[in-house]
């Protein structure tokens, strides 16, 4: 595809500037206008006066013009969109940033390590419940309504809006962020964000592409989030529900944020974005991560918030491509995002050192606590969320692949699970039809703290290891996946790294060690493990190693690790329902084939 064709869809379904919609000419951007007119005539008549190598205008006079110059820019582009606030931070460097922050948000601290330590306030997860996308004749059918996605009529958006823009009226300062989502240039989109934190400022600097010299009348973007999380939302508003509201309309590209201050909202607006706009051009957008061997093979890497995407993709022997978001297309894999987005809980440089080493100056740490003294982060206190993180620029990990694009097909995908029934292997081989199957099931445990409510790993289905990111039916980016699966002979693999030897909260269950799954990634990578002789699994007929070397056989095969075996039978039936309960959403759509792979009771 060429980018030309790309733009045609971004036209449809894309930011569009609603002149009409803010007629007010602002007298403040009347009074730049002419105080810059004042300094230009200024300077022209000295001209007539001067000699050729000396300036006409005093160092003063200069910075004062520079700086006006800039804010005018800056003011009067965001006048488009109804908002008057005369004093703007664009794409601000890092140190004003910090500046910001310390000076007017509270709880702002700097780390040890020179991370800026911030507060998200009483949301410290995501509010899947409160997410909205606006109902319109243009993407309506194509939507997967449901608990997912939520329809939200055009008139309360406008309110939610409206009320976004007077709030950021009301403010002394805004910051405004401009970047692109994906690393492709043919599939790039533009990314304005228009926030009252600078802590939310550099947060999203972190975690979209940098354009190179953007001004912000030149940028044009696609897409804009209006964050007013700061401010609650009107609950008494048709289809708002609580004081939380997180709405995005496609056709106006915008998303505006009331009642939350967890900045993974904004990251999370970007994803579900690229989730509807790349299947509009056959392209496959996934919730994964990604890396490359120094042999030029890529793995993507499945899985939810806690099973391991992050960890076990910033391998020390491999370059990561990204940790969180990519689109697979027609010619390779490339990132969504400029930055990772790391869970911190229990954080050390020892088990996680990429991770642990990328947290310095520059780096974003939500809702930690460190020793008031030496600011010395406690990674393993939560006593404020288990959902604790760190937003750091992708360049910060020492091996990184950029740029973040790769004209390479995966030679492997790796389905990751957190397994709380303990039952799962932490490894086994999957036909096409399996993977596709578990693909759409995306069985795993709902890790602690990713969104609000969740305190201990509690058993979900969240379909493509996304479904809260997902505008379409999955079965949209299953059957693309499959394709592409068989089209580049590409090796399906579901890990665990969950529990074994019993289920979460008994008292011989224990989290799979995390050398053991990075020994067995390790050993997908070279080969061998393709190579061993593999048994099958019981009801679920996954293919199961008999025997790698440096992994005890109670872990490889988790039957052998319980003591009660009765015990052991009776949690996989119960799962194995439990996939197949949840797999009747999608039975009228998936393929005999599909449906064969699915657990046997």
């Amino acid at each position: 595809m060429r980018r030309a064709d790309f733009e045609q869809i971004l036209n449809k379904f894309g930011h569009k500037n609603n002149s009409n919609e803010n007629k007010d000419v602002n007298e403040t951007t009347q009074n730049y206008e002419t105080i810059l007119k004042k300094f230009a005539d200024k300077l022209s008549k000295q001209l007539q006066h001067s000699t050729p190598s000396e300036s006409t205008m005093s160092d003063f006079d200069n910075f004062i013009f520079g700086q006006l110059q800039h804010q005018q820019s800056s003011y009067a582009e965001i006048q488009q969109y109804g908002i008057s606030v005369s004093n703007i931070f664009y794409n601000s460097p890092t140190a004003v940033l910090y500046e910001q922050a310390l000076n007017y948000e509270k709880n702002s601290f700097i780390s040890s390590t020179g991370a800026l330590c911030c507060s998200s306030g009483t949301k410290t997860g995501r509010s899947p419940s409160e997410k909205r996308i606006v109902k319109h004749p243009d993407s309506s059918s194509q939507i997967w309504w449901g608990k997912v996605n939520i329809p939200l009529e055009e008139k309360s958006y406008l309110i939610n809006r409206e009320r976004a823009i007077d709030y950021l009226n009301l403010q002394e300062r805004l910051f405004i962020v401009d970047g692109y989502a994906g690393w492709d240039p043919v599939f790039r989109v533009k990314i304005r964000v228009i926030t009252t934190r600078a802590y939310h400022a550099l947060f999203m600097q972190n975690m979209l592409i940098k354009p190179d010299n953007a001004t912000p009348e030149d940028f044009n973007p696609d897409f804009i989030i209006y964050n007013a999380g700061c401010f609650v939302a009107n609950r008494y508003t048709v289809g708002v529900t609580s004081q939380t509201n997180v709405s995005i309309s496609f056709e106006r590209g915008e998303m505006v944020i009331l009642g939350t201050q967890y900045a993974g909202e904004m990251k999370k607006g970007v994803l579900t974005l690229m989730m509807f706009l790349m299947p509009q051009c056959s392209q496959l957008p996934l919730h994964s991560s990604c890396n490359v061997g120094y042999r030029g093979d890529v793995t993507l890497f499945f899985g939810l918030s806690g099973t391991g995407k992050t960890t076990l993709s910033a391998d020390p022997s491999r370059q990561l491509i990204g940790d969180d978001e990519h689109v697979w297309t027609d010619k390779g894999v490339f990132n969504i995002e400029g930055g990772c987005y790391a869970k911190c809980k229990d954080l050390s440089r020892e088990k996680e050192p990429e991770i642990f080493d990328a947290i310095k100056f520059g780096s974003v740490l939500e809702n930690v606590t460190f020793n008031e003294t030496t600011r010395v982060i406690n990674y393993d206190d939560v006593s404020i969320t288990e959902n604790t993180r760190c937003a750091y620029p992708l360049e910060y990990i020492k091996n990184c692949y950029i740029p973040a694009t790769i004209d390479t097909h995966p030679s492997n995908i790796i389905l990751l699970t957190c397994d709380a029934f303990g039952v799962l292997p932490p490894v086994s081989l999957l036909t096409i039809e399996q993977a596709t199957y578990h693909f759409i099931s995306g069985y795993t445990s709902k890790m602690a703290g990713t969104e609000q409510g969740v305190y201990e790993p509690t058993a979900t289905f969240s379909a493509c290891f996304g479904a809260p990111f997902l505008p379409l039916h999955p079965m949209v980016y299953a059957e693309k996946l499959a394709k592409r699966l068989d089209k580049h002979n590409t090796t399906a693999w579901l890990i665990n790294t969950g529990w074994v030897s019993g289920s979460y909260g008994s008292p011989s269950g224990h989290r799979i060690p995390l050398k053991y799954s990075r020994k067995l990634i390790d050993k997908i990578h070279d080969n061998t493990l393709i190579q061993c002789e593999f048994k099958q699994m019981d009801i679920f007929g996954l293919k199961i190693p008999r025997f790698i070397e440096e992994v005890p056989s109670e872990i490889l095969d988790p039957s052998l690790g319980w003591a009660n075996t009765q015990e052991y039978n009776k949690k996989l039936t119960q799962l194995a329902k439990l996939f197949k309960t949840n797999f009747e959403q999608f039975s009228d759509k998936a393929t005999d084939s599909v449906l064969a792979a699915g657990p046997r009771i």
